[in-house]
């Protein structure tokens, strides 16, 4: 039963669809104004997630933006990508909400501030609001603030929220769910995306500064590394990552400029500690904020990572990057950039990819799953030549 949702968790996928079933029951509860031929004048937009998620909605958010070249699109983030939102073209505010159930540590604010926060919403007078999150409990926020329009996703419930459903195909990228959801709202025929239609991120003149200044005495080219997986189950090998960093200055000359936040000193250190004396290094970890560290990864020449937040943005500024991916799908959630600059490393196993990264199996928690201990630094040693030797034909 309910089958339909795309929630692994077998109880929580009972839970909301029973949720469904009573918001469905119970339909006109939740206001259904008719907005006749009124034209779209403030759009809402969530994307709550990750650094990923919102850079994988780039393209969408740029199409909508296309098509309503007049209106007011605010954005609705976590605090956590608030920089990055500031850096883009194609909305006019950013507001932030810290959704409990994104968090990665202890909430700092409950459900009634988050409740509270929504319906300050209505006080804009949104005409549309667009959730490019397919959860039950966003969608519902998205209800609290008053639009009449509201367009999202029922993949994981929260359908009888919504005033228009996009198609969600889940075998496809992120991008191309979002770009369909525009074109639901546009009531137009699907407009397939291409990587190429990413928005440019507009990078400040400061962050570029900041960028050449902490790379200034570094020779190029710039090997960038992020080690750190974000989460264990994405997690590589950090004497894997020192390893290939080794082998690659070693042929192709070069500085490895090591990215990552504060939190992931500890694996940078575990890097660090096995570089050879003959690999110059760059240690950036904590050092950049968001907009900084977009311009760094800009200058780099060529950046190895595993399924991050940083991939992406390294995407989004057009960067070489050779991915690392185990338990992620990368037909959901690869890179968005052209194939010339991108390869992606990983092994086929029989529950690889499995997608199951907040609440990872049982099998693969407290270790390496198998799926990255069988990717191995040859691997990504020759991904990473490959691009490094057609960089420079």
């Amino acid at each position: 039963m309910f089958d339909h949702l795309l929630i692994h968790s077998r109880s929580e996928r009972t839970l909301v669809g029973v949720v469904d079933l009573l918001l469905s029951a119970g339909r006109s509860i939740v206001p259904r104004r008719s907005t006749g031929d009124r034209p779209v004048a403030r759009v809402l937009v969530l994307r709550l997630e990750r650094i990923g998620d919102l850079l994988m909605t780039l393209p969408a958010l740029a199409q909508l933006r296309a098509a309503l070249p007049e209106a007011t699109i605010d954005l609705v983030v976590g605090s956590w990508n608030e920089p990055l939102a500031r850096l883009l073209t194609v909305v006019d505010r950013v507001h932030t909400i810290d959704a409990p159930w994104l968090s990665r540590g202890p909430s700092s604010r409950g459900y009634t501030e988050l409740i509270r926060r929504a319906r300050s919403w209505r006080d804009c007078r949104y005409d549309l609001a667009v959730n490019f999150e397919g959860d039950i409990r966003s969608n519902a926020l998205m209800t609290l603030s008053g639009a009449p329009r509201r367009a999202g996703f029922d993949v994981k419930g929260g359908g009888a929220l919504l005033t228009e459903r996009g198609e969600f195909e889940p075998g496809a990228h992120v991008a191309v769910n979002a770009g369909r959801l525009v074109d639901t709202i546009l009531t137009r025929p699907s407009m397939p995306l291409a990587p190429n239609d990413r928005p440019i991120l507009d990078l400040p003149e400061s962050a570029r500064l900041g960028a050449g200044t902490l790379l200034e005495h570094a020779r190029e080219p710039f090997i960038g590394l992020h080690a750190s997986g974000g989460r264990a189950i994405k997690q590589w090998d950090p004497a894997r990552f020192a390893e290939t960093a080794n082998r690659i200055v070693a042929m192709h000359g070069g500085t490895v400029v090591l990215t990552g936040s504060a939190d992931d000193r500890a694996t940078v250190e575990q890097v660090k500690g096995q570089l050879t004396s003959d690999t110059p290094v760059v240690d950036l970890t904590g050092r950049a904020d968001l907009p900084t560290l977009a311009a760094i990864l800009e200058r780099l020449t060529l950046y190895i990572t595993g399924d991050t937040g940083p991939m992406h943005l390294a995407a989004a500024v057009g960067t070489p990057i050779v991915a690392i991916f185990g338990p992620s799908d990368r037909a959901n959630y690869g890179l968005w950039t052209t194939p010339a600059r991108a390869r992606v490393v990983r092994v086929d196993i029989w529950c690889s990819p499995c997608n199951q990264i907040r609440r990872p199996p049982r099998r693969c928690v407290g270790h390496v799953p198998d799926c990255l201990v069988g990717v191995e630094v040859e691997q990504v040693v020759a991904a990473a030549k490959d691009l490094l030797d057609g960089d420079r034909q």
